[in-house]
């Protein structure tokens, strides 16, 4: 047996046989909770009938390990195992930063 036709490979990594995760973008609506936050996604549909757009969304709880996130934060989510009874959903990256307040006194 040759060394190119040996049937034994290495493993392939983790990341090939596993299918892409779902990841959506919301706004960070309460940042409260010891590494949780809730993201709020909001999408348009169309309506079967009058045709017109109707606002809907979905809350969605998130693992936030670092506690980098506050209220206002624009963030991207991404599908994982359930961490929690209400949290299938991790952190993946802040991308717009909400204005922080300034805590001095006047």
């Amino acid at each position: 047996m040759t060394p190119e036709t040996n049937s034994v490979t290495a493993p392939a990594p983790a990341d090939a046989a596993r299918r892409p995760r779902s990841t959506r973008i919301g706004v960070v609506t309460s940042s409260s909770r010891d590494k949780t936050i809730k993201v709020t996604v909001s999408y348009q549909v169309r309506h079967p009938k009058y045709g017109k757009y109707i606002r809907r969304r979905t809350v969605l709880h998130a693992h936030d390990e670092r506690n980098e996130c506050h209220d206002g934060d624009l963030v991207e989510v991404m599908h994982c195992r359930p961490l929690s009874k209400t949290k299938c959903w991790r952190l993946v990256r802040i991308l717009r930063a909400a204005p922080r307040e300034r805590g001095g006194e006047a």
